[in-house]
């Protein structure tokens, strides 16, 4: 996120809070991962607050690089497998959960492909223009990142639900703004602007709680 680590550590309670919030809302295991996404982007942006502190001198240069890369193995290597494999688990039946097999399929390449570059390759952690710049050569290229956009907002566009459809679409807005506007944090400033978005989760949890759980079998 932007600025420091105290606007990390914020956002990270805020979010917190939504998904505690979202968790009391759980009716049935299938929700359950889905419902998790809030509370993983808290732990996520209370990860990038000791980044900064790393980077800022208040915490040794190694613990903002070790915790950089917990970051980023959340935001690259595990993300674009767990939002698709949330969304089929979440899926009313099993034609619908088909359709987001193949979003599976590429989510799971994209992760273990992603997985080797960030053991095969060094991370680089810096700041620049008020944002966390993470560099991997081995992932900062554009079909990695077309996978992965296709993974992640692909597998909400196809859903039935239509508040994961407005989940999705909120997601793709962001990308589309963070590319134009910061593309160099886009690692950073997406994880951040989607952990915001994820408040619609717990709209839709708290919206939806007397239509589900759906008939699963």
């Amino acid at each position: 996120m932007c600025f420091s680590a105290t606007a990390n550590f914020v956002g990270s309670g805020v979010l917190g809070g939504v998904g505690v919030a979202t968790f009391t809302k759980v009716k049935h295991r299938r929700e359950l991962l889905f419902a998790a996404l809030p509370t993983l982007f808290a732990i996520h942006q209370f990860t990038e607050g000791f980044v900064w502190l790393g980077l800022d001198g208040i915490l040794s240069p190694q613990v903002a690089h070790d915790m950089g890369a917990a970051f980023m193995l959340y935001a690259q290597g595990l993300l674009p497998f767990l939002l698709p494999l949330s969304v089929l688990l979440f899926e009313p039946n099993a034609k619908s959960r088909r359709r987001m097999l193949p979003f599976l399929v590429l989510g799971g390449t994209t992760t273990l492909y992603i997985l080797w570059a960030l053991t095969a390759f060094p991370l680089q952690v810096f700041v620049r223009g008020n944002s966390i710049v993470y560099i991997n050569q081995a992932t900062n290229n554009v079909w990695v990142a077309v996978f992965y956009v296709i993974a992640t907002c692909g597998s909400l566009f196809f859903s039935k639900i239509r508040m994961m459809v407005i989940f999705g679409a909120a997601n793709l807005a962001i990308l589309l703004f963070v590319m134009v506007v910061k593309r160099y944090a886009f690692t950073s400033l997406w994880c951040a602007y989607a952990a915001v978005a994820s408040v619609i989760i717990l709209a839709y949890f708290w919206s939806s709680h007397k239509n589900r759980p759906f008939l699963y079998a």
